[in-house]
């Protein structure tokens, strides 16, 4: 699926691992073109197909986007929903939204991936972590 570039999909890469560099928590991105069924449910179903949920702290962070159909979605893992303050993702997704809105989708991607790094790494610092998952763009076919 060539949604994004080598050069958009390496800043991406950089981005969530600077994030992590701060962090025990674990970041990731998800992309499609579409999205048939509810953007939440549809994010929690990839959240959990790519091992989000089995992070040692249960820290991990998802960010969902289906570029066609205009969707999107950022979920946390129980330990970060715990420490977080109540409206934090939807604050997120709406400074997240001002990007995409000017059609700046990896913009917006890279906003979500820094707002929800400073998180972690406030409430689950940095401790000689090993990276748990894959800092690459999950890439998914869509329906």
């Amino acid at each position: 699926m060539a949604v994004f570039n080598d050069e958009e999909q390496q800043r991406i890469r950089e981005a969530i691992a600077d994030a992590e560099k701060c962090t025990s928590g674990e970041l990731r991105v998800c992309i499609e073109k579409t999205c048939s069924e509810d953007v939440l449910d549809r994010s929690a179903k990839y959240f959990y197909q790519l091992d989000m949920h089995k992070t040692k702290l249960r820290n991990g962070v998802l960010i969902y986007v289906a570029v066609v159909d205009r969707k999107f979605a950022i979920i946390g893992d129980a330990g970060i929903n715990q420490v977080v303050s109540e409206n934090f993702w939807d604050s997120t997704k709406e400074d997240m939204l001002q990007h995409f809105k000017n059609g700046n989708i990896v913009e917006g991607i890279v906003t979500g991936i820094k707002i929800a790094g400073g998180q972690l790494g406030k409430y689950f610092p940095y401790d000689r972590d090993k990276n748990e998952l894959s800092d690459d763009v999950a890439f998914m076919d869509g329906d």
